[in-house]
């Protein structure tokens, strides 16, 4: 049984409301997996939670739905190490005029990737020809300018290995899951042929719940506030909850997002993983706007105390502990 490849977008997914964090759960959900395997983190990625760090954000969603279903998740990716040689590479470069004259040549590369990733897409269209036929074109575009290797990440030596381990697990004729990064994803499609899995035509509720989720997160002046927090009222969990309170802050109305973050920490306020660090961190800097001094450094060291919190949060509560958080 072949198995199937599903790609994942990072924090990109918040961008498209037709295949974001949940989009990606129902399609696992859907093909009603024995075993899910991460092509692009290593077993210490996710022992340790370190894909966290990079906002994984499908991942927040997936690995605690197998947890709770009983599916096995295997990371694959044991040289994933070597992805930051991407990184390293590039600020070598950027050292020495040559170098910089390199990158700037590559740039329209970088600006076309750019586009294909925030321009919002449904499941069927990263699943589709044109698509893999855009990625790879920047991959061999890419690997032109600089080589396979350090500066690639060693992309392709990566996902042979990952294609071989993936080839032994299925003979054993299990019904596996691959969940890969967008790029590795134009890679192992090559090694392993995908089938395209079953994609309805319109959202299901949770994934339209998501998408207003992500609406809210991504608050901007010309939207309709009013109606987002009407649509947030229709959404289940305590997300929605939060991203009321961000938009009552940025409506000038502190006090009543303080209560609603007030009422959401005597909750169940712990999934998804990222949401107790901000919800704490948020809450603290809404006391010290009320002049609740008190009640702020207990919601910093709260965030503090969290076995992983993300980086943001964490660095608003050590900063709202040495000085008062004010608007402005």
């Amino acid at each position: 049984m072949s198995p199937l490849l599903l790609p994942t977008l990072g924090p990109f997914h918040i961008l498209h409301p037709r295949y974001n964090a949940v989009s990606v759960l129902e399609l696992v959900r859907q093909h009603r997996p024995e075993r899910i395997l991460l092509a692009s983190y290593s077993p210490e990625d996710l022992h340790l939670g370190t894909w966290r760090d990079g906002n994984e954000l499908s991942f927040f969603h997936v690995l605690p739905w197998a947890q709770r279903t009983g599916v096995a998740v295997e990371a694959l990716d044991e040289s994933a190490p070597l992805k930051a040689e991407v990184e390293r590479f590039r600020e070598a470069l950027a050292q020495f005029p040559k170098g910089k004259a390199v990158l700037e040549a590559a740039q329209p590369l970088e600006t076309r990737l750019q586009t294909l990733l925030t321009t919002p897409k449904t499941p069927r269209d990263f699943f589709a020809e044109e698509t893999l036929v855009a990625l790879r074109g920047y991959l061999g575009g890419y690997a032109q300018h600089f080589g396979e290797g350090p500066a690639t990440g060693f992309r392709r030596e990566r996902m042979e290995r990952v294609a071989s381990n993936v080839r032994r697990q299925t003979s054993n004729a299990e019904n596996l899951v691959v969940l890969v990064d967008l790029l590795d994803y134009a890679v192992l499609q090559e090694l392993l042929p995908n089938p395209h899995p079953p994609i309805p035509d319109t959202p299901n509720e949770a994934e339209r719940q998501r998408s207003v989720l992500d609406r809210a997160w991504r608050l901007e002046e010309s939207d309709d506030w009013g109606a987002l927090l009407a649509q947030l009222g229709e959404v289940e969990g305590p997300e929605a909850q939060y991203c009321a309170a961000q938009i009552y802050l940025a409506a000038g109305q502190p006090q009543d997002a303080l209560e609603l973050l007030e009422s959401l920490t005597h909750s169940d306020f712990g999934f998804p993983e990222y949401l107790p660090g901000y919800t704490l961190a948020r809450y603290g800097q809404l006391a010290d706007i009320m002049d609740q001094r008190d009640k702020a450094l207990r919601a910093y060291q709260a965030v503090l105390a969290l076995s992983w919190a993300p980086q943001e949060a964490r660095e608003i509560a050590l900063a709202g502990q040495r000085t008062p958080f004010r608007l402005g």
